[in-house]
């Protein structure tokens, strides 16, 4: 168990490492910072290594048996339950984007222009917060003063007294999810209709965009999947103890760690100006392709 622990260490020190860098290159050229789509690119990164830094925790403190006050984890869980949202939220804000810049190209200055990224930025909070709130909301109204001074593993099943609400919480999750799988599918059709009437340069841009689309539907497919683990946890921990540790190591790593390690290969890597941006930046100005650029 162990070595597995490890090996989750070593991947989520690589992932942090790289969107570091990405986030670095995003903050050097104003390009970047300036462009609704690169904007949302780097609010997914954000929320990313912060969700990524939290649950390694999480995972570290479960591994050694370290228990907190409950009052803390109930801090720990707000962000984390937040965050947890924001990168599916912003996947399908990124799909519309796309679906704007493609299909109705003539408004996307308009609708996707920087002075309204702080509005996108506070929509996507304030959609990922309900969840939370909910869930929260009904915890405050049944927990007793003193649970929150005891000390306990810091999991999100403390937070359920009763199985209604476990039934609650998965429901807005998956109300959330067909919400966000619809909205991308419907930009996947649209998309599809205007790559096919498209020709020359803007051909091969539709499809790019297209293809960027259908991997943003894999991410939201393995953040849907990330719904069911919980319910398959709980029906392997009646089984064997050791069986259920190791199954939840297997969700993390697929359905956790693989889905919000994808969005610097989908934004960052295929993006030419971005990635050309990150050798130079990377290489302390040593690439010097595209140099005037920087």
């Amino acid at each position: 168990m162990l070595g597995v622990v490890i090996i989750v260490q070593l991947l989520i020190s690589m992932f942090l490492c790289i969107n570091f860098l990405l986030i670095t290159t995003f903050f050097m050229k104003d390009i970047f910072y300036t462009t609704m789509r690169y904007i949302l690119f780097a609010i997914a990164l954000l929320s990313d290594s912060l969700f990524l830094l939290i649950t390694n925790v999480l995972l570290i403190l479960s591994y050694f048996s370290f228990t907190i006050q409950v009052w803390l984890c109930v801090i720990i869980y707000i962000v984390l339950s937040v965050y947890t949202f924001v990168t599916p939220v912003t996947l399908t804000a990124m799909t519309l984007e796309r679906f704007v810049a493609i299909c109705v190209p003539l408004r996307h200055a308009e609708l996707c222009r920087t002075q309204r990224a702080l509005h996108f930025i506070l929509i996507i909070h304030g959609l990922s917060s309900v969840p939370c709130i909910v869930i929260l909301s009904i915890f405050f109204a049944s927990a007793i003063t003193s649970f929150y001074t005891q000390s306990r593993i810091c999991a999100v099943e403390m937070f359920i007294f009763h199985r209604w609400q476990g039934h609650l919480r998965s429901a807005i999750s998956q109300l959330y999810f067909l919400i966000m799988s619809i909205t991308i599918v419907f930009s996947y059709v649209q998309i599809m209709k205007v790559a096919k009437a498209a020709s020359g340069e803007n051909k091969k841009s539709t499809w790019k965009g297209l293809s960027t689309v259908v991997l943003h539907g894999f991410q939201l497919l393995l953040c849907l999947f990330q719904l069911w683990c919980p319910f398959i946890e709980a029906a392997v921990l009646q089984i064997d103890f050791m069986l259920f540790i190791n199954v939840r190591y297997f969700n993390y790593i697929t359905f956790i760690l693989a889905p919000r390690c994808l969005s610097p290969l989908i934004y960052g890597l295929r993006d030419e100006m971005f990635v050309n941006a990150l050798k130079y930046y990377a290489l302390c100005g040593l690439y010097k392709k595209h140099s005037t650029a920087f």
